[in-house]
């Protein structure tokens, strides 16, 4: 019977795939079929979660199943990030600008980065604040206590390293290892390296222009075939977002739900409310929030979905190029520091409210903006290391000389709380990105306000 309800499930997933695929072979938008994906995804989860017992064999089994799409599709995206950073942005540095000009855009996405970071911390406090969030009512259950066990073994591998110590883990002292993604600071490490790459063909360029001209060739016809894969595997999108979303509200404690409801519904008006400040500083930046918001929609759905912000590197700059019109180069540094530094998000909002929940006096004005300040330096160190917003959350806390045990008695909202967060973190990169662009001349405003809202090259 087990294997009948589970083969019944793989039908139905197949049967979705098939109706978007339908869909995709009479012309249906990228977008239509990505939020179709989503409702699909959606609904199937809602079958998945009251069909089924928590922790049955065929529940358990469909999921594995599942993740054959859905994380099968997430690896291909990670698998192109690394080769994706390198050409893109070496083309962009040899092509475009120099080293000043690098130096210049770097600072510009790092301190919007980290600016709207400090700003992200601010709203999260007042979130807190205005819910009235105490960790005093959380309940530790057998699940949170051993979370907390392994937060505490990760608070070892935290308390170790100083903040100089976290910044000169972002240096790529193998190279080679870091196109691996086998660091935690990879990906940072891995657009540092693309750099001086960039930089060294631009002096090589003034003295020996004929092997400059072979290097330029060379690079062209790598990035030509890397776009090509990320082409490909972009068309997966919809499939991949349908088994994501149906695992993702499979493995949603729903009773943890319900429990921790104020803290959900606290964290995602922080969330909300942060993605219209984005929406502000575009607007004083002089673009259109209303073109944002109408082709922002497929990337902020993939990274809610996929809850990746290095997996969502592809798409954001797919978007950046193709709906935006910015340059090439700034859309992969905006996307590449921004899946590393200042994730609004996960290293933002969310430590700010844990802080805020446990502190022995939340309202000390000097509390406070002690807490936004180390927020916004602990971005810059430590966003994007393994563990994402709990890492994050750890470094603020333990900082603040406050427990991290509260991190653990929220595990059972985590999933549904981390795809806001994730969408957030990417919103932010996007709008370093556009910001950086028009600042600097490099973002076409009859790009950003056409109204083509498709991504060509998925569509093809």
């Amino acid at each position: 019977m087990d294997t009948l309800l589970l083969l019944v499930n793989i039908i139905l997933l197949l049967a979705l795939i098939g109706l978007l695929y339908f869909m995709q072979k009479k012309h249906v938008s990228f977008s239509k079929r990505v939020f179709t994906a989503l409702g699909l995804g959606l609904i199937l989860g809602f079958y998945l979660q009251f069909g089924y017992d928590s922790g049955s064999e065929v529940l358990e089994g469909t999921k594995n199943w599942y993740s054959i799409v859905g994380t099968g599709y997430v690896s291909f995206l990670k698998m192109i990030v690394m080769p994706l950073i390198v050409v893109s942005i070496i083309s962009a540095i040899i092509k475009i600008k120099g080293d000043s000009g690098v130096g210049k855009i770097s600072f510009s996405i790092i301190g919007v980065l980290v600016a709207t970071t400090a700003i992200a911390a601010v709203i999260g406090i007042v979130s807190a604040l205005g819910f009235d969030l105490s960790a005093d009512n959380l309940e530790n259950g057998e699940a949170e206590q051993a979370r907390s066990a392994q937060l505490e073994e990760t608070m070892v591998q935290v308390d170790d390293l100083s903040f100089p110590e976290r910044i000169l883990q972002v240096i790529p002292t193998n190279p080679f290892l870091d196109l691996t993604g086998q660091r935690p600071t990879s990906t940072i490490a891995t657009v540092i390296f693309a750099a001086f790459i960039g930089i060294a063909a631009i002096g090589v360029r003034r003295k020996a222009p004929e092997e400059f001209a072979t290097f330029e060739k060379i690079i062209d016809a790598l990035y030509k075939i890397v776009m090509r894969i990320v082409t490909l595997i972009l068309r997966l999108t919809p499939y991949g977002i349908v088994a994501l979303m149906a695992n993702t509200i499979a493995n949603t404690n729903m009773d943890g739900v319900i429990e921790l409801s104020r803290f959900v519904i606290a964290s995602y008006v922080a969330l909300i409310v942060m993605f219209l400040v984005h929406l502000v500083i575009l607007s004083f930046s002089g673009l259109s929030p209303v073109q944002y918001v109408k082709k922002i929609g497929p990337l902020m759905t993939f990274a809610f979905t996929s809850r990746s912000s290095a997996a969502a590197i592809p798409i954001n700059v797919e978007t950046q190029t193709t709906q935006f019109g910015n340059s090439r180069g700034i859309a992969n540094f905006a996307a590449s520091l921004g899946a590393s530094i200042g994730q609004n998000g996960c290293a933002g909002i969310y430590p700010a409210m844990l802080a805020v929940m446990i502190a022995p006096d939340p309202l000390d004005p000097a509390f406070l903006i002690q807490l936004v300040i180390i927020v916004a330096i602990s971005s810059f160190g430590v966003a994007g290391v393994g563990g994402g917003a709990t890492f994050a959350a750890l470094i603020v806390l333990s900082s603040m000389n406050l427990p991290i045990g509260i991190a653990a008695l929220l595990i059972s909202v985590e999933p549904l709380i981390d795809m806001g967060r994730t969408a957030l973190n990417v919103s932010g990169s996007v709008t370093a990105g556009l910001v950086t662009g028009r600042a600097t001349g490099q973002l076409d405003k009859k790009v950003y306000n056409s109204e083509k809202t498709e991504m060509e090259s998925v569509e093809l």
